[in-house]
């Protein structure tokens, strides 16, 4: 009898440590097979380095609610709102100023002609932007197509927006307040600024 025992000890032993290993094998096969990895590669190439000497002189950050409608006669319109947040910032290119655009007109003063302001850049700050509603468009290509539609409508009438709010005109009045003291104080003469 206790050659029995000892023989259903072992093979409950055995069996045990089979039905143990078979479950850790399950659950780490199953964890493995589960886990997504993520990998990135990256090639950088330098395509170009520019040397910018554009002076920003003012940043309009602004705020636009579009709403988009595309009119039909038997489906149901189609209909998407944005509200969309963007910068527009004008400047002055430095790198145009000359040694023949500083002119001495007399013993303590000197004018200083600048480039004609411009409009360095301008984007949507995509982070800041929200679609709030769309509706009309029945497959996800739709849906897709006019979000790329409105926010390139959006960046579109972000600049013309800025524009119409005189942006130019705002980076003309600061090249005046900025440039006029400093370059006053480093000459100790009296500076006119002037626009080619």
């Amino acid at each position: 009898m206790s050659s029995l025992k000892l023989r259903t000890t072992a093979i409950l032993i055995t069996t045990s440590l089979i039905i143990l290993f078979l479950l850790f094998l399950f659950f780490y096969i199953k964890r493995e097979f589960l886990v997504t990895r993520t990998e990135i590669s990256e090639d950088v190439i330098m395509e170009k380095i520019t040397n910018i000497g554009k002076l920003e002189l003012v940043k309009y950050s602004m705020k636009d609610v579009l709403e988009k409608k595309e009119l039909r006669t038997i489906l149901p319109d189609k209909r998407i709102l944005l509200v969309a947040a963007g910068e527009v910032t004008g400047c002055i290119d430095l790198t145009k100023v000359s040694k023949d655009d500083i002119e001495k007109s007399a013993d303590d003063s000197v004018t200083v002609y600048l480039p004609q302001p411009e409009i360095c850049y301008f984007k949507l700050d995509h982070k800041r932007s929200r679609v709030y509603d769309i509706s009309g468009a029945w497959f996800p290509t739709d849906t897709k197509a006019m979000v790329e539609d409105v926010y390139k409508l959006a960046e579109q009438r972000i600049l013309q927006n800025a524009k119409e709010m005189d942006i130019i005109g705002k980076t003309r009045q600061n090249a005046y307040i900025i440039f006029r003291p400093m370059l006053a104080n480093i000459t100790g003469k009296k500076i006119g600024i002037k626009f080619r």
